[in-house]
């Protein structure tokens, strides 16, 4: 399996740091393989949110929310009721 992660943003902004991980051959290869698995499931019964801010796209998926990203979405899901 291969594992790729992006980083971006963070203090200094701009920065990205790209890395890839292949688990073949690895002695934790099934732990790997099964954290990946659990990473990329959606949470049970979670709410998927796409926020486009003029020109920037951001997709979020509960719970992994900020209370910025929390509030921001109740108050613009609210608005829209």
């Amino acid at each position: 399996m291969l594992i790729t992660v992006t980083r971006s943003g963070g203090f200094a902004g701009g920065l990205e740091k790209l890395s890839a991980l292949d688990t073949s051959g690895r002695p934790d290869a099934a732990e790997l393989e099964e954290l990946a698995q659990r990473a990329v499931a959606p949470a049970p019964d979670g709410y998927r949110y796409r926020i486009t801010v003029d020109d920037e796209v951001l997709d979020l998926q509960d719970p992994c929310l900020s209370d910025a990203q929390r509030t921001l979405i109740r108050t613009v899901l609210g608005a829209g009721a």
